[in-house]
């Protein structure tokens, strides 16, 4: 269905609406403001950059404040599109009907991204493991690095008799909730929370505030382990995810694979691209941890000069160009043409509320 993408950047909550449009082609103008996902960061900062170098009148305004508060912005109003790393629920969706009208928010996918189990391990770059496994250490029950679960699937790695510190968002978070979907589908005897957004209280472990932080606390501390999007892990160690009877590796491909056995979301607009991800698989080749990131827009705004703004913008991102400017900045490979063709009726079916 697809290959792969990317998107974050400043301050938008409460910065003033656009004060123009640019209906049936031309240059936009005016301010568009969003927040949301800080795995986008990358990707934004280029998505920003190029579309003002295309529109010299017109700024996006965007700031990576986590999916979960950029949804909560986006349906108070504050914002005019969210980046989210989760489709809006159910009951966010029926919200957004409030100020959207009846057929509410629409989903469109613009970033698609491998979450990497990634570990700070001197000496050992890749490790094997099963969900299984991977659940017990996000849960604290396998304590040490050495420890047999690991050891077993590893058998030619040189294992530390090192302590494992596990670090997860401290905000509600898209990533978050991609990581523990995987873990309640694919290790449901391990993992018995439901996938939240939000990392589960009676864990107790090291958080930190976005992608960023916790890669950088994972970073530095020696012995950690954390969830996130693979662009942005930089040198620290990932884990090869069982699938089946293979160790899949993290790649654009691996990824494409598990988002090509995603089926839609029912129950929304028909120009929607909400997708449930099959976490469980045992495709041959698919890397199940896979972040599908939307912009969350209205399917009708108020006036044409904030249609005309959304739309651009929506274009650009998706566009050829604006995907290899996300691929150069956050290291994903673009969208497909096939979702690109769909992700265009959706954004060319915005328009004014009547």
């Amino acid at each position: 269905m697809l290959a792969l993408t990317a998107c974050g950047s400043d301050n938008a909550t409460n910065a003033p609406a656009a004060t123009g449009g640019a209906a049936g082609g031309g240059t936009a103008t005016g301010t568009l403001t969003g927040a949301g996902s800080s795995a986008q960061g990358a990707a934004m900062t280029a998505w920003q950059a190029g579309f003002t170098e295309e529109n010299p009148d017109a700024t996006v305004q965007y700031s990576p404040d986590g999916s979960g508060a950029g949804r909560d912005a986006f349906l108070a109003q504050g914002v005019q599109f969210a980046g989210s790393d989760a489709y809006l629920d159910d009951e966010e969706y029926a919200a957004s009907k409030e100020i959207c009208g009846p057929d509410g928010a629409i989903n469109v996918p613009a970033y698609v991204s491998p979450i990497a189990v990634a570990f700070n391990l001197p000496g050992v770059e890749k490790l094997n493991l099963d969900a299984d496994t991977i659940a017990s250490i996000f849960r604290g029950e396998v304590k040490n690095w050495n420890d047999d679960a690991i050891a077993s699937q590893n058998k030619d790695a040189e294992l530390p008799d090192l302590p494992i510190t596990v670090v997860h968002r401290s905000d509600e978070s898209g990533t978050t909730e991609n990581f523990t979907e995987y873990l309640a589908a694919a290790a449901p005897d391990v993992w018995t929370d439901e996938a939240s957004g939000d990392w589960p209280a009676e864990i107790v472990a090291e958080n930190a505030q976005g992608t960023n932080g916790v890669v950088s606390t994972t970073s530095s501390t020696e012995g950690a382990v954390t969830y996130a999007d693979a662009s942005a892990v930089g040198d620290l160690g990932q884990a090869l995810v069982k699938v089946g009877e293979e160790y899949v590796e993290l790649n654009a491909e691996a990824a494409s694979k598990a988002v090509e056995v995603a089926t839609p979301v029912e129950g929304r607009s028909e120009v929607d691209m909400s997708l449930d991800l099959k976490r469980d698989t045992t495709e041959s080749g698919a890397y199940p941890i896979v972040l599908v990131s939307y912009h969350v827009y209205c399917s009708t705004y108020a006036d044409q000069e904030v249609v005309d703004l959304v739309k651009a913008f929506g274009s650009y991102a998706i566009s050829e160009k604006g995907q290899s400017d996300a691929e150069g900045s956050a290291g994903n490979a673009p969208i497909s043409d096939t979702l690109r063709e769909q992700a265009q009726a959706a954004i060319d079916s915005i328009t004014v509320a009547s």
